[in-house]
């Protein structure tokens, strides 16, 4: 009897030393990182609770052995090593260390995604929605009847799709006023609005940019990219103010509407001026011009800054990669004008070369936004009626793993709240 209770002890000793945990790296040695996020997504939502380990091996996640974790990891094509518990706490030792810029945040909360997308097809892809497929996380398209029948509360991250909230329909008008796609979409909107209750689309895209407005006030994460950051602004810096002339919504603009923009509405954009020009391919002077990019294609990268992880956990999280200089993209929005940018608003991004932001970041209200520019981080000039990209091919984006950080940063609400 002694000597069972002897080897009973004995062991009980040792199976804790060989526990074991699951390390996904997320440097260079992932063979997967975008489908990567996606294990981690399914983690949180299966109750597994998930270590993000910021600045450690390009921002890995670490969780407790789980079968099912393992067997996505297989089936889905990601990298991971099985490790015993001594192995992870040396991890845990090496970040939690105040020499290093490391830290650890757990995903604890399964976040509800809701992307701002026209129901009828357009002529060109949304980046967001094509990792948010390929890496397999759920999302639901949500459109203006949704976010003014007040559904946004359901959700606690929201992209909005490569939109023109000031009602000028992309400023598509003077290239496509024939193409039939640029009149159904017309048409849509027209009969959208009207259902509404709105005289005007313009009206109704800005009762959209106050919802959405709302939910980020009340603890809402937004993303946006291309067209959406400055439409987005400009839509509520220009309430009460037409600034759509007459081939837009039937009449002719306010002559004295730039004089009229309230910069105090805007979440991150200020001194801008806006674009009159209907046939100029431009909302306003927050972008870039363009053609320097087009001139410099080979030398067209942006910077990621570095945060300290345990201080300032939130940028830090949405800059995680395994590579700091990101090759450039174009877009109706290329690229963000430093000087239109308010001082509160944190710069993650930024290309020296051409003194410009591509990534930012800020609060409002209980809330936060982040603005990426470009269109498609794979494409370097992505045109109309061309060929969604296929991830596939570039499974290991740099450029791509930034939306990602944007998605999973819901997830560890909880944490970020105590920090």
């Amino acid at each position: 009897m002694k000597r069972t209770l002897v080897t009973l002890a004995l062991l009980l000793s040792i199976i804790p030393a060989f526990s074991t945990h699951i390390l996904i790296p997320m440097d260079l040695e992932q063979s997967n990182h975008l489908k990567a996020y996606g294990i981690a997504y399914y983690a949180v939502a299966h109750q597994i609770d998930m270590s993000w380990l910021l600045n450690y091996r390009g921002g890995s996640f670490m969780c407790g052995y789980s079968d099912a974790v393992e067997n996505e990891c297989r089936v889905r094509g990601v990298s991971f090593q099985v490790i015993a518990d001594v192995q992870a706490q040396q991890i845990l030792n090496e970040i939690s260390s105040m020499e290093n810029n490391m830290n650890e945040i757990r995903l604890t909360k399964e976040p509800k995604i809701a992307v701002y997308s026209p129901k009828n097809k357009l002529p060109w892809d949304d980046a967001v929605t094509l990792v948010l497929t390929y890496a397999e996380i759920p999302y639901t398209v949500i459109y203006d009847e949704e976010v003014i029948g007040g559904e946004l509360p359901k959700y606690d991250w929201l992209h909005l799709h490569h939109e023109d909230f000031t009602g000028q329909y992309g400023k598509f008008w003077a290239s496509y006023r024939n193409a039939k796609w640029y009149q159904d979409d017309v048409r849509e909107n027209e009969d959208r609005a009207a259902r509404l209750g709105f005289a005007k689309v313009s009206q109704m895209k800005l009762a959209v940019a106050k919802g959405i407005r709302d939910f980020v006030a009340g603890g809402g994460y937004l993303f946006a990219m291309c067209s959406g950051p400055d439409s987005y602004d400009i839509a509520l810096a220009a309430e009460g103010v037409d600034i759509c002339d007459v081939m837009f919504d039937g009449d002719p603009m306010d002559p004295q509407a730039q004089s009229k923009l309230n910069y105090n509405n805007c979440f991150a954009f200020t001194n801008f001026r806006i674009v009159t020009n209907p046939y100029e391919y431009e909302v306003s002077d927050i972008d870039v011009k363009p053609t320097i990019h087009l001139t410099n294609k080979s030398n067209d990268f942006f910077t990621l800054f570095e945060f300290s992880a345990k201080w300032d956990p939130v940028p830090t999280m949405l800059c995680q990669n395994h590579m700091n200089v990101i090759p450039g993209f174009m877009g109706q929005t290329t690229a963000f004008r430093k000087d239109v940018i308010k001082p509160t608003v944190t710069i993650m991004g930024e290309s020296a070369q051409f003194d410009e932001a591509r990534y930012i970041h800020g609060e409002y209200g209980k809330g936060t936004w982040t603005f990426y520019s470009g269109h498609d981080p794979e494409d370097y000039q992505h045109l109309v009626n061309d060929e969604p990209t296929n991830l596939d091919l570039f499974p290991n984006s740099a450029g791509y793993r930034l939306i990602l950080n944007n998605v999973l940063f819901p997830a560890a609400k909880k944490q970020q709240q105590k920090t």
